[in-house]
C-alpha cells in the first residue's frame, strides 16, 4: 500500500542504495566491485549531476584530494576546503575534515554516501537560536513581561 503511494522517481531513488542482508549494494554492485571499476565505468552508475561533473574531469584541487585520500593511513584525517568533490568508492572508511567556513568538520565516509558531495555533510549554517525579543537594542527593550 505504501509502495503504491510513492512516485516512480521516489521508487527509483529508494532502490539506488540497498543493504541486502548485511551486504551493501549500490545500483546492484557490491562495494568491492565498485572499488575495482575504472572511473569511466563508475560514472555511468552515478546520478546525472555527479556524472556530468566527473565527465568534465577533476579540477587540480579535486585531483589532489583524491590522491591524498588514497594515501591516507587508517584513522588519519585529511583536511580539505574542496566541498564540491563527489564521494567515490575509494573514500569509504576514511575520515575527511571538510571546511564549513569556520572549522574542519570530520566526516567519516560510509558506503551510503557514494555519489553525494562532501559539502552535503558539513553544514555551513547553524540553527537559529533566538533569545529574548530585542535584547540590547534599546533601553525600553530591557523590559520583558513575566507571562
Amino acid at each position: 500500500m505504501a509502495e503504491e503511494r510513492l512516485s516512480r522517481r521516489q521508487r527509483k531513488r529508494k532502490k539506488k542504495t540497498e543493504i541486502v542482508g548485511r551486504e551493501f549494494r549500490y545500483r546492484g554492485k557490491t562495494l568491492e566491485e565498485l572499488r575495482e571499476m575504472r572511473l569511466e565505468e563508475l560514472i555511468e552508475l552515478l546520478p546525472a549531476r555527479a556524472r556530468r561533473t566527473l565527465k568534465r574531469g577533476l579540477t587540480r584541487v579535486q585531483y589532489k584530494l583524491l590522491k591524498d585520500v588514497e594515501k591516507a593511513k587508517e584513522g588519519e584525517v585529511v583536511k580539505t576546503h574542496c566541498r564540491n568533490m563527489i564521494i567515490l568508492p575509494s573514500f569509504v572508511g576514511k575520515t575527511i575534515g571538510v571546511h564549513n567556513g569556520k572549522e574542519f568538520v570530520p566526516v567519516t565516509i560510509q558506503p551510503e554516501m557514494i555519489g553525494h558531495y562532501l559539502g552535503e555533510f558539513a553544514l555551513t549554517r547553524k540553527r537559529v537560536k533566538h533569545s529574548g525579543p530585542g535584547v540590547g537594542a534599546t533601553r525600553s527593550s530591557k523590559y520583558m513581561p513575566l507571562k
